[in-house]
């Protein structure tokens, strides 16, 4: 039995859902959301809740009930909290600025890199060594912070890069004489 499948997902003030099918619209003050289950569970909306319940006790519906559970979970705090990643650029000349839609990188290389933020994630870069992204899908917030960090990954001699700002770069010793 999955632990975080029996748990129903409750919805917070202000966010409704509805099933058509197997696809969940969650509705809230940030916008609207959809997830696509597929046939190995069954989910229900109720009062102020969305269940989710496998189809059977195969293996697979039992794998896709607690992932089901937590993508809508996912998409209520989407819509009523919306996500949040930042990064921190470390590096002597590294900064960030913002021009309109796109992030300007200057980073070292022999090019400043334009990064143009996708439709639904707000990228902002309140200092030059600060870069935060927003937006109410959690995924697509997840990707564009590691595209953005894949430009200049963390090096663990001196540290300088992207970083998260709660990653921990494991630093090593440089060589000795």
């Amino acid at each position: 039995m999955s632990r975080i499948g029996k748990k129903p997902v409750e919805l917070p003030a202000g966010v409704s859902a509805s099933v058509s099918g197997q696809t969940v619209e969650v509705k809230g003050p940030k916008g609207t959301l959809t997830f696509t289950a597929t046939d190995d569970v069954t989910i229900t909306v109720g009062d102020s809740s969305v269940s989710v319940e496998p189809r059977g006790k195969s293996k697979r519906a039992r794998q896709q009930w607690g992932m089901s559970r937590t993508m809508v979970a996912n998409l209520v705090t989407g819509v009523s909290e919306g996500y949040k990643k930042e990064l921190e650029i470390n590096g002597v000349g590294y900064r960030a600025t913002m021009q309109g839609n796109t992030l300007k990188l200057n980073l070292g290389l022999s090019h400043d890199v334009d990064y143009v933020a996708p439709e639904g994630v707000t990228v902002t870069a309140p200092k030059q060594t600060v870069i935060i992204v927003e937006g109410i899908d959690q995924q697509l917030v997840g990707q564009v912070a590691a595209n953005i960090r894949a430009w200049r990954k963390p090096e663990p001699y001196k540290g300088k890069g992207i970083k998260y700002k709660d990653e921990y770069i494991f630093r090593k010793e440089g060589k000795k004489k």
